[in-house]
């Protein structure tokens, strides 16, 4: 750096990156900056500059030099940052300390700092644990601790595994395994370490222990009007798995969210827009099950809806430097439960590299909606999804009850046409088109059933290989009607 370098650089004047120190007298105070730098953005620390901006200088040797080294090396871990000296025609000069950020956990004689503005202040105990878990992250986190004591792979779902395989060998996101049963499949998706079972794979598979695990929970409200104060329109909570869970709060989405439908000019179909774009809310509940955090039992992911937005919460905080304002802009994916989150890669729900927050960016754009909104908030972090902008469609959409509109899932208004005579799994999968099994039983088979709309033929015998199923009066009156209505 130069003169004209230095007194540009002065002008900006004090900041989180920018500190004047008179002389080096000042050397402790300057050092636990120093200290906070490094655990921040990084920055410039001048020695020879009033608090006014003025540049005098101060007299600096060799000494003087020796004495700033060895005060900066009372920093643990050890810090190397860059001295130099600017020389003033009036025979002083100015010291530079140049720091480079890491947001590390630095100490200064055993206390951590952090900047405040152009302020230095002492890092808060919350802080400094949330830096030390991230420290840790690598080797030492919640899901790859070994399970409550007890759990054995007999308590994972089998058939939630295998399915996990089979699309992620569809998707091309991994290779057919060469040996298919259980314990092979969790080793290889590193959920077995050590002949240990892990914690991440009772979030991704367990079934029938949320005594054990009460964090696995998702918790689902329809309220009535803009707060909570209101009453609840519907109000849900499930324990289970990871992939549970997330298919609870799909269809609980397609039970409240509108549809707003309008005629287009030229076009003989109708467009419908949900309120809220079902590829982003997918995606934020999703990361909100991979970026939470489970240490604390009594905690779970939540969905809140209201007549002005949607809320989606997960326990945790925002990690490794990441603000919401990064979240807007491609950045680096850090999750916080790295191997639950791959799982839900492999499975095809979510995206590496960081583009899950843009794609629900582009999506809500795409669907007329506002930019949602990320927050931490109470210790939860927290994305808002606001509805759809088209005030014409928003009408159409206000204009239909929340009974008629939403009587039943996508799905399961598919299903129902195809019922209209008593049929087997097999036949009624085959009708609509669809290869996977599981997913038709979950998405399809249970929702028509456990919502009244078709029943088995063998109810005493569920896994029967004569079973059927067929429509219940209410199926039949619910078709009949939008039949006839050309729905």
């Amino acid at each position: 750096m130069n003169l004209t370098e230095l007194k540009q650089l002065v002008k900006q004047g004090e900041s989180d990156r920018l500190e004047f120190k008179k002389t080096t007298g000042q050397r402790t105070a300057a050092t636990k900056t120093v200290c906070a730098m490094l655990n921040g953005m990084g920055g410039f620390v001048l020695f020879g500059v009033t608090d006014k901006g003025e540049i005098p200088g101060q007299q600096v040797s060799a000494k003087t030099l020796e004495n700033m080294s060895n005060e900066i090396r009372n920093i643990e871990p050890p810090a190397f940052p860059d001295i130099e000296t600017i020389s003033l025609k009036s025979g002083k000069a100015v010291i530079i300390i140049h720091v480079t950020g890491s947001r590390g956990l630095y100490a200064y004689s055993g206390r951590s700092y952090i900047r405040n503005g152009p302020t230095t202040i002492q890092m808060p105990r919350s802080e400094y644990n949330n830096r030390l878990m991230e420290k840790l992250h690598a080797t030492r986190r919640w899901e790859n601790e070994p399970v409550a004591k007890g759990i054995t792979i007999a308590d994972l779902d089998d058939e939630e595994i295998q399915t996990l395989v089979a699309n992620s060998v569809r998707i091309g996101r991994m290779e057919p395994p060469k040996n298919t049963d259980t314990t092979s499949i969790l080793r290889g998706l590193d959920l077995i370490r050590d002949d240990k079972l892990l914690n991440a794979a009772v979030v991704l598979f367990g079934r029938d222990i949320w005594s054990y695990y009460p964090q696995c929970e998702i918790r689902l409200a329809r309220f009535r009007g803009k707060d909570r104060l209101g009453d609840f329109i519907d109000n849900r909570q499930y324990k289970g798995n990871a992939f549970s869970l997330l298919r609870r709060a799909e269809r609980f989405l397609l039970d409240h969210v509108l549809i707003a439908g309008r005629v287009i000019p030229g076009k003989m179909v109708r467009e419908d827009n949900p309120w809220y774009p079902p590829p982003a809310t997918r995606e934020a509940i999703a990361n909100a099950i991979c970026h939470r955090d489970y240490t604390e039992p009594g905690s779970a992911v939540a969905l809140a809806m209201h007549d002005d937005r949607l809320e989606i919460i997960n326990p945790g905080e925002f990690h490794f430097g990441i603000t919401p304002e990064k979240l807007k802009e491609p950045h680096e994916s850090k999750p916080w439960n790295p191997l639950i989150a791959n799982a839900f890669y492999r499975a095809g729900i979510i995206e590496r590299w960081g583009s899950g927050t843009t794609n629900i960016i582009d999506w809500c754009e795409e669907n007329d909606n506002p930019v949602p909104r990320w927050q931490e908030r109470a210790g939860s972090v927290v994305v808002t999804f606001f509805p759809i902008t088209d005030k014409k469609a928003m009408e159409v959409a206000g204009e239909v009850t929340m009974e008629v509109t939403m009587e039943v899932t996508m799905e399961v208004a598919r299903l129902l046409p195809v019922c209209l005579q008593p049929e087997s799994r097999r036949i009624l999968q085959k009708r609509l088109g669809l290869r996977n099994a599981d997913h038709f039983r979950k998405a399809y088979i249970l929702p028509a059933i456990e919502g009244g709309w078709i029943e088995m033929t063998i109810p005493e015998k569920p896994q029967s290989r004569l079973q059927k199923y067929r429509l219940t009066a209410k199926g039949k009156a619910w078709l009949g009607k939008n039949v006839d209505k050309g729905k």
